[in-house]
């Protein structure tokens, strides 16, 4: 079974580099989008049960691309020793700072670069933009079915069954491969790899790709220009005089009239 598995070296929030009020996207480190994690464990346990191979495709989002294709490696290494068996990045200055369009018309046009796939496994969103939209996309691109939000996934001959979360409800369907897939995070937890296969992770290819190889000339019609932190401001307000009891007061009194809490 071909197994492609997509995932984003996303922005680390938990180490955001903040430069007076905006985020320093450049100073920020990059990591392996979680959920992501979560795809490529899945598409390696399928890979375990029904044989075949996996690869990872990502589109490199963040500049400056000399600096990030290299990091990029780095990271990918830690999906390889997962066990993908290959890697490949889109890389070119015309993804930097994209929209999702651009970047699902990038990952569309690689899939269909490396030929025969049957199931195509992402993370249902990714922790820097989470908006749900790339794997759908991909899938739209290339005129497959897609299955959003799935937790439990099974492959059967050449269809899939999938339980899928809903707000109220889980709901069980099935595709004919090949089928796009994009998964929870209940869906599995993700192996953390022995030293033995981060070695053999060091011998397995990582390879490039341009938009020019994939023969992609589209410009974005959106660019992000900055990513602005969320600013909580307090009023610095504080109740000095008076007993402890009477301070209990005159707080109670100031939530009420700033409708934080309703008198009984």
């Amino acid at each position: 079974m071909e197994i492609l598995a997509l995932v984003k070296l996303a922005l680390d929030t938990g180490q955001l580099r903040v430069s007076e009020t905006k985020v320093d996207i450049e100073a920020t480190p990059l990591k392996i989008s979680d959920i992501d994690r979560n795809a490529v464990e899945e598409a390696v346990r399928i890979k375990e049960k029904a044989g075949g191979r996996v690869r990872v495709i990502t589109a490199l989002k963040y500049g400056p691309l000399a600096k990030r294709q290299q990091e990029a490696e780095s990271l990918l290494r830690e999906v390889l020793a997962m066990g993908a068996d290959e890697a490949y990045i889109i890389a070119d200055n015309a993804l930097i700072n994209s929209d999702q369009l651009l970047t699902a018309k990038a990952i569309a046009a690689a899939v269909r670069k490396l030929g025969n796939y049957d199931l195509i496994i992402a993370g249902e969103a990714t922790i820097d933009g989470y908006t749900s939209q790339v794997g759908p996309r991909v899938a739209a691109e290339l005129g497959i079915p897609v299955i959003s939000f799935v937790r439990e996934l099974k492959v059967e001959g050449n269809k899939v069954i999938a339980k899928r979360d809903l707000e109220e409800a889980v709901q069980t369907v099935e595709a004919q491969l090949p089928v796009l897939v994009t998964v929870t995070r209940e869906i599995n937890v993700p192996r953390i790899p022995p030293l033995l296969q981060i070695r053999a992770a060091m011998k397995k290819p990582i390879n490039r790709l341009g938009l020019a190889d994939l023969g992609i000339s589209v410009k974005s019609p959106v660019e992000v220009g900055n990513v602005v932190p969320i600013q909580v401001k307090r009023k610095g307000v504080i109740i000095k005089e008076g007993s402890v009891d009477e301070k209990v007061d005159k707080l109670v009194q100031a939530l009420v009239q700033e409708g934080i809490i309703t008198p009984r």
